[in-house]
């Protein structure tokens, strides 16, 4: 895939950023070996994208379901090391926010996986229509025995989906005019990143947690977990080039200073 979109009439009209919640973490968790004793309130961000095609999501979200039960918390968030559990308000449900947009679960067509950790799944139950673009490895990966993942991750946020709702992708592709996948891996071992161009000529690359902070791709820090460390940094660099071209910028994830300077839902980016 060209690392630069060419003239186009892109198939995606608007763009809307999604806040979902916060967690509280360590710096070190997203800058490895920096800032093990500064704690950070970090945003959990998605993507919705009105296209020609229908309406696609960027990640979904943590389950809010886990977090406003005790039980639940305690089992999904505490006993696992999630200290404290992320702090998702009423105002952040991702079902609130559509519906601010007249946005119904059942409209949504296509759901985009950055990766399968717990903050980018948490509300697939909620879209049963919708099939699922994730990268081959990643869903092998994501499919072992919970006992073999890692806290971060949530089998039963996606246990449920039947096989015919995943579309797997190799590398990079091409959904739609304006719209590519961009593989990224190195913080999973299926990492993927999205890249749309707007009607205004604006090219947003959403980077998933290729690299949490701005500080990763302006000092090349490598995430505070990865499976693949040289693979990592590549995706920072990669990221950082195909943000290189007039008019392109990257959305992050879980930035706190870049989540304050974007217009969020229901305003848009068009």
């Amino acid at each position: 895939m060209s690392e630069y979109i060419s003239t186009i009439t892109s198939s995606v009209r608007r763009l809307y950023v999604l806040l979902c919640g916060f967690e509280i973490i360590p710096k070190a968790v997203s800058t490895r070996n920096l800032g093990a004793n500064i704690i950070m309130s970090e945003p959990i961000t998605a993507f919705l994208l009105d296209t020609t095609d229908g309406w696609i999501l960027v990640d979904c979200g943590i389950d809010e379901a886990k977090i406003d039960d005790p039980i639940l918390a305690q089992k999904y968030f505490l006993d696992r090391g999630w200290k404290p559990a992320p702090v998702v308000l009423p105002v952040h449900h991702l079902r609130y926010q559509l519906s601010q947009i007249n946005v119904e679960p059942y409209m949504i067509k296509y759901i985009i996986l950055t990766h399968m950790h717990a903050d980018h799944t948490g509300n697939l139950k909620h879209f049963p229509n919708a099939k699922i673009y994730i990268q081959h490895q990643e869903y092998e990966h994501g499919f072992q025995p919970q006992e073999k993942l890692g806290s971060a991750w949530f089998r039963d946020d996606y246990d449920s989906r039947p096989e015919s709702d995943w579309i797997l992708v190799n590398g990079d592709m091409n959904i739609l005019p304006g719209l590519d996948l961009i593989s990224t891996r190195g913080h999973t071992s299926g990492h993927q990143s999205v890249r749309v161009q707007l009607p205004s000529g604006a090219i947003i690359i959403m980077t998933g947690d290729a690299g949490d902070l701005m500080e990763n791709y302006e000092k090349e820090i490598l995430p505070g977990e990865s499976v693949d460390d040289k693979a990592a940094l590549e995706s920072i660099q990669r990221l950082k080039q195909l943000a290189s071209v007039p008019n392109a910028r990257l959305f992050l994830t879980h930035d706190p200073v870049l989540v304050q300077t974007l217009k969020l839902a229901p305003d848009y980016y068009d």
